[in-house]
């Protein structure tokens, strides 16, 4: 292989990781940190990145020598079997164990990787799902009965692959949904109208992409992190539509749009029972490997422990803030095990769990639909500011403990190469202090 294939190959493998990484809701400046890793065991010093969440540039070479490859990111959603196939292959390329060619080939066969269990069992797990968090959300065995029957037609929804469904889904998901809630509100005790269509809702929900967006902007990536907060906010919008659609159609008053108490609360015990069975939908749903579900049930008791215990000392708004700290640094430890799961396996579930987008959907809701309602907007953006900063403060803990100094960047302009390797005088050879 010539010196310019291998450099090419080694461009495309690079581009083909970061695109995966996108795919697995990473940010930017994670995928940039392992791109940069991946490109030094492969001796490629002299490679440079541009990480966006829609486009993706690399640069190999210097000065006239210098080539770019450029990649516009999909929006293509990785399954946990994928993302713990594609951190299995970092892995590997950050130890330079795999050709570039083979580790391009291994990419496409990620990406085009048939679900590990059957569309029944998935569909069954997407329904389960939203019964867990329905149990942790709505507390009344009634709305569990009724986040059950919706998360299966919606889990049926998504089955379908088709880019123009994908588009309209969550508008035509949150209507069917709150017209299913808002009919049966009338005859039967489902507890909070309004938070029981947050369970079958919850695929739909930006709570990740929120969170994300303003660790993206603490860490300085301005651009991604602006973005992707327009972005998750326009699809806390357009659920939020629907719901209202649902509820002009069939005549709901503004105050059944306010937050309701339910009748009768289940015991305790109930919310570890939601999170057992919370875990188990995320596993069946997105097709986790079996040695990851022990994991995911680890850091989702670790980050409802930490919200209630917060929630109950301090408040409910450093209650998500005190769940994500101790979320992220027990997520971050797991990845670093051996034998542990995947960073984005655990943080997902856990993002769901702590409900940053639902908190959101809740308050953008009720400021439409309600005069008061704005207020609780505005508490619910702080909420999702809180559990983004507790995540940010996670993550620099564990950097901190396990990297040190290692992080602090470095205002460097390196010369040109010409100038760098011009020919040096005999009195320069002889006397080298003299630089």
């Amino acid at each position: 292989m010539t010196d310019a294939v291998g450099r090419s190959a080694l461009r495309q493998f690079l581009l083909g990781l970061a695109q995966g990484m996108n795919a697995s809701a990473e940010s930017v400046d994670r995928i940039r940190d392992t791109m940069t890793e991946v490109a030094d065991a492969y001796g490629g010093d002299d490679t440079d990145f541009v990480v966006l969440p829609t486009i993706i540039l690399v640069e190999t070479g210097d000065d006239e020598e210098s080539r770019v490859a450029i990649r516009s990111a999909t929006n293509a959603s990785f399954r946990f079997d994928q993302i713990a196939a594609l951190y299995e292959l970092i892995a590997r390329a950050r130890a330079g164990e795999v050709p570039p060619l083979d580790g391009i080939r291994r990419l496409n066969e990620i990406g085009a990787m048939r679900p590990r269990l059957g569309w029944v069992t998935r569909t069954f797990g997407h329904a389960v799902l939203t019964t867990g968090l329905a149990l942790l959300l709505t507390p009344t065995w009634q709305g569990a009965i009724v986040a059950f029957a919706l998360g299966a037609g919606i889990g049926l929804l998504k089955l379908v692959r088709s880019p123009t469904l994908q588009l309209v889904l969550p508008i035509a998901a949150a209507f069917v949904c709150a017209t299913a809630v808002f009919l049966l509100a009338e005859v039967i005790e489902i507890g909070d109208p309004i938070r029981l269509l947050i369970a079958p809702l919850v695929t739909f929900l930006p709570g990740g992409v929120l969170t994300t967006a303003t660790v993206e902007l603490a860490a300085g990536q301005m651009i991604s992190g602006a973005s992707r907060l327009v972005y998750g906010f326009v699809q806390l919008a357009l659920l939020a539509f629907g719901i209202l659609a649902a509820g002009t159609v069939i005549g709901v008053e503004s105050r059944s749009y306010e937050p309701l108490a339910a009748s009768a609360f289940l015991p305790w015990w109930v919310a570890l029972i939601g999170i057992l069975v919370f875990a188990l939908g995320n596993y069946l749903h997105f097709s986790a490997p079996a040695s990851t579900f022990g994991w995911v049930l680890l850091a989702l008791v670790v980050a409802y422990a930490g919200q209630w215990a917060g929630s109950e000392l301090l408040g409910p708004t450093i209650g998500g803030f005190i769940g994500a700290v101790a979320m992220t640094v027990v997520v971050f430890w797991i990845a670093s095990l051996r034998h542990g799961a995947p960073v984005q396996i655990t943080f997902l579930p856990a993002f769901w769990l702590l409900v940053p987008g639902a908190a959101g959907l809740v308050g953008l809701t009720e400021a439409v639909a309600t005069d008061s309602g704005l207020t609780d907007f505005v508490e619910a953006l702080v909420s999702v500011m809180s559990i983004a900063l507790g995540v940010l403060i996670g993550t620099a803990l564990y950097r901190v403990v396990h990297h040190g100094a290692e992080e602090i960047v470095q205002f460097v302009v390196p010369p040109p190469a010409a100038v760098a390797e011009a020919p040096r005088g005999v009195w320069d050879r002889l006397l080298p202090w003299r630089h």
